[in-house]
């Protein structure tokens, strides 16, 4: 600075270039040139620590406006370190000063955040403690995965604990998933000893029904019986199909031996089912019935008692069942018809015969037209829709609902118009 040729109270113009004074124990530090004249180039430098004050301000203002303060830490570490090399000229003491008392209130107010994820962290991990010994796979899996999402949404704590007590937490987790896979690994091979079991009785019960020796064959199905029942269970989906099988095979040996016997046998038919068959023939009369509202009451008497029959899978009929559906929901869609037709048609009665079947094929067309748009609008989204979504699987099985309604709707469009062919030809 003694060759200085213009000097100001923190900055000074030597031999053609632009210094800073030192300060604290920053020494003097060049940070720029003359371009044209020195009171231009000191004046410049000057002017540029206002943009260093705005830049302390901006952060003092950010500080107190956010929510997680202690995130600015690190951006204040940041500033600090650039305004010890920033390029201007004036008084940069006052403005680390703002910025030391800044990062003391960041440090206490981290310290004490740390303290309370501490605390909460520990208490999560009594919290985990206590179930990771239960062996209610399911019910602790969603229960330790409620505490795993607690303890990411819990902020850090002291890094000279965060290993610690971070290990033990994932220490708990670890030991209990690797006790379930260990369990269903094992469940998994008993299972499939099980369906080894399984298949080597088909295989067993197949080779007995090619026997020419069919009082042989017959003696060992009970053997194959009594051995199928002692192997245990398995899915019910694979069950179901394995029981198929093995049932066809035996079937065949019962055959044989009854037709080698002389043997008439009268298939049993489950009173459930028995049941079920007789509210599908009522059902099916009930569509045909001149008072169709009086129909639909009574299907739906029908329907609340067709739920109450707890009927085991291997034992449904499929085409009982399909048949029952498709009669409730003709009666349902001809009342809904009717009570149209009822509205909007005083005289409905008084029609004759073909002008009742026109009205109801027009006001028939219209309802399909109109729920055919409503599908269309409901298909545009469906690709997009997961059937394991509970939410979704809701809105997939209304859309198979309407599929079905209008399936009904087309096959009495058709009804009518083959009863309107006729009377008129």
């Amino acid at each position: 600075m003694e060759n200085a040729s213009l000097v100001d109270e923190y900055g000074y113009v030597a031999d053609g270039k632009v210094f800073l004074k030192g300060y604290l124990h920053y020494p003097d530090r060049q940070i720029g040139e003359v371009k044209r004249t020195e009171q231009e180039a000191l004046d410049y430098f000057k002017n540029r620590f206002v943009i260093a004050q705005n830049k302390v301000a901006q952060l003092e203002r950010e500080i107190e406006e956010a929510q997680n303060k202690g995130s600015y830490l690190t951006k204040l570490v940041q500033l600090r370190k650039k305004l010890t090399t920033f390029d201007a000229i004036g008084d940069f003491i006052p403005l680390l000063d703002r910025l030391d008392a800044q990062e003391l209130v960041l440090t206490d107010l981290i310290k004490h955040n740390q303290l309370k994820n501490l605390e909460i962290k520990r208490a999560l991990i009594a919290e985990a403690e206590a179930i990771v010994g239960s062996d209610d796979w399911k019910t602790t899996a969603d229960a330790l995965q409620e505490i795993k999402m607690k303890w990411i949404k819990t902020g850090p704590v002291d890094k000279l604990l965060d290993e610690e007590i971070e290990g033990t937490f994932t220490g708990l987790l670890d030991s209990f998933f690797q006790r379930r896979r260990d369990f269903f690994n094992e469940q998994n091979k008993v299972i499939q000893e099980r369906l080894d079991q399984y298949d080597a009785l088909i295989r067993e019960a197949f080779k007995l029904s090619r026997s020419h020796n069919i009082e042989e064959a017959y003696g060992e199905v009970r053997r194959l019986n009594n051995a199928w029942k002692a192997v245990g269970e398995v899915p019910i989906k694979k069950s179901g199909k394995l029981y198929k099988q093995f049932k066809k095979a035996t079937t065949i040996i019962y055959t044989k031996y009854n037709e080698a016997k002389g043997i008439v046998v009268v298939p049993k038919i489950d009173p459930r089912v028995e049941a079920q068959m007789k509210m599908t023939e009522e059902a099916e009369r009930l569509s045909k019935q001149t008072d169709i509202f009086a129909a639909a009451e009574r299907a739906k008497v029908l329907l609340n008692s067709w739920k109450e029959i707890k009927v085991p899978f291997k034992l449904q009929d499929k085409s009982i069942n399909e048949r029952f559906r498709a009669a409730c929901d003709k009666i349902f869609e001809l009342s809904y018809l009717g009570r149209v037709l009822t509205r909007k048609y005083p005289a409905f009665e008084m029609k004759s015969e073909s002008e009742q079947l026109r009205t109801k094929i027009r006001e028939m067309e219209y309802l399909v037209r109109r729920e055919k748009s409503d599908l269309q609008i409901a298909l545009q989204d469906a690709d997009s829709l997961n059937p394991d979504n509970p939410e979704d699987k809701q809105i997939l099985n209304k859309i198979n609902t309407q599929k079905r309604k209008i399936a009904m709707k087309e096959l009495i469009l058709r009804e009518f118009n083959k009863r309107l062919e006729t009377i008129e030809y």
